[in-house]
């Protein structure tokens, strides 16, 4: 039986990966495990989204907002900060120091088997053209995995579309239009995006990000 991937989402950039109006769904799950701590005792949490800045974990802890904690990574990194808010069942903090999202990546891809070795979904802001039969399109791109992509934009295509996603730096198979919510929809692909294109890619996002 094939394992389900981890929905957990790594944010690019210098941002605080906090949840927006603008979510593809509710997400399910399966998510990274990690530890939070907090006034003195440890619990297993969910990792929903990570940035350099900050966290956002599914727990059922009550902490005060501005109290300090700590959340350890399955790769063994714990990262100290302050609960920044909470609401049903989330909690979100704010590292006191930025975290190297990149190295984060690289040590969870090497931490799976060669075989089974998948990029997970990143958060990005990037331009997308979008082309179906004749029509073209410009959208932005919100994240990417091995399997799609997440798009934002006005007159996108319905879903069972095919269509084909050009983005500056980056070769995208073509795939399918599998769901559509406002703004927003979701791409499958017919052919996994490899890790080996996908991180020099978000290298050049996060130096371009910088400069």
């Amino acid at each position: 039986m094939t394992e389900t991937p981890s929905v957990t989402t790594f944010v690019m950039g210098d941002l605080l990966p906090w949840p927006d109006d603008a979510r593809a769904s509710l997400d399910k799950g399966p998510f990274d495990k990690g530890v939070i701590y907090h006034s003195g005792r440890s619990q297993r949490c969910e990792i929903r989204k990570i940035s350099a800045l900050g966290v956002t974990v599914g727990s059922d802890l009550a902490p005060a907002l501005g109290d300090k904690a700590s959340i350890e990574l399955a790769t063994g990194q714990r990262a100290a900060g302050k609960i920044a808010w909470t609401d049903r069942g989330e909690l979100g903090v704010r590292f006191d120091d930025s975290i190297d999202v990149i190295a984060l990546l690289n040590r969870k891809l090497v931490s799976q088997t060669r075989e089974r070795r998948t990029m997970p979904r990143l958060e990005v802001r990037s331009p997308v053209h979008l082309k179906s039969g004749e029509h073209f399109c410009l959208a932005t791109l919100r994240n990417i995995s091995a399997r799609g992509l997440q798009i934002e934009g006005d007159d996108l295509p319905a879903i069972g579309t095919y269509v084909s996603a050009f983005v500056e730096g980056l070769i995208i198979p073509p795939g399918e239009i599998i769901w559509k919510r406002g703004r927003l929809a979701g791409i499958e692909v017919f052919e996994e995006l490899s890790w080996t294109s996908i991180i020099p890619w978000v290298r050049g996002l996060v130096k371009q990000s910088v400069n």
